[in-house]
């Protein structure tokens, strides 16, 4: 596998892998992120260029510094070519099999090449399939001589006290201050490691969320460095209110004004969740959603 530099390179890749949206999501938004500035210093690998079979994006070798760190060592797949999985997963120069890490893609077939080289290795695979949501074109909203703001005025908290005395709830971009809370709720996070990543995530790419009356976050969506919106919630006590609502309603203008690709995964067994999904008009993709968390046995 070669690494893939150069800006005009990673457009060209870009621009290709969308043809091929929804199965090369993960990768094509982990190189929409590596365009815009890279922020989780992650770097593009092809099995040959200009004319790949095969993409993976992950955390340049100084950011995978902690073998234990999941979040961290994360790798998007996609691929034309799955007869040369199991060649090149089973490259240490391309996956690092001594540390925990995690795959992530939208093809369900990688999962027997991983499985057949992880077992080989003696690493155990936690597996997970959720489907797969993603959003093609905006609603349409109501426009007023506030569509002119630049939409990061929308979320500024420049009301909240009066907001509060009202009882009102804001829509706001979440900060690392707000990270506690997203990790507290999150079901694949709820440890420090999962915490240093969420304050990361929100360092660097939007996090969505809503205030309650009492200035505290009761709904959120954040983003990771694939351009998935994750770690959504509500607080059981304000669900039913529209709060997902409001706050989808300004996502939607923010992540599209910037072209910013927008998907997201839920669980099979969420049928609330899935059709609230469907009512912003994401469209739920056949392809689903898949995960695989590798652990060598020495740290199981």
């Amino acid at each position: 596998m070669l690494v893939l530099h150069g800006s005009q390179n990673l457009q060209i890749l870009y621009e290709s892998l969308e043809k091929n949206i929804p199965e090369s999501l993960k990768v094509y938004g982990a190189i929409y992120n590596i365009k815009n500035k890279n922020p989780f210093n992650m770097e593009v690998l092809v099995d040959a260029w200009p004319d790949y079979q095969m993409v993976i994006t992950r955390p340049q070798k100084e950011e995978m510094k902690d073998d234990l760190d999941h979040y961290t060592n994360t790798y998007h797949i996609f691929t034309k070519a799955p007869d040369k999985l199991e060649e090149v997963l089973v490259c240490p120069q391309v996956i690092n099999w001594e540390q925990v890490f995690q795959i992530q893609g939208c093809q369900g077939f990688l999962d027997e090449a991983i499985r057949k080289i992880s077992a080989s290795k003696s690493v155990q695979v936690d597996y997970l399939k959720t489907a797969l949501f993603r959003l093609e074109t905006p609603r349409k909203h109501k426009t007023s001589s506030d569509e002119k703001m630049e939409l990061t005025e929308l979320f500024k908290m420049h009301k909240v006290d009066e907001d509060k005395k009202k009882g009102n709830s804001l829509s706001i971009f979440l900060d690392p201050s707000h990270a506690g809370f997203v990790n507290e709720q999150w079901e694949f996070g709820k440890n420090e490691r999962s915490l240093k990543y969420i304050e990361r995530c929100l360092q660097n790419f939007p996090g969505f969320g809503v205030l309650g009356p009492e200035g505290q976050p009761i709904s959120w969506l954040v983003m990771e460095q694939s351009c998935e919106l994750r770690m959504g919630y509500t607080v059981p006590k304000y669900r039913g209110q529209g709060n997902m609502w409001q706050m989808g309603y300004h996502l939607e203008k923010y992540l599209f004004q910037k072209k910013t690709p927008i998907y997201l995964h839920v669980a099979d067994n969420k049928e609330k969740v899935q059709d609230i999904a469907k009512g912003f008009g994401f469209m739920a993709s056949p392809c689903g959603w898949h995960q695989w968390k590798c652990t060598p046995k020495k740290y199981c």
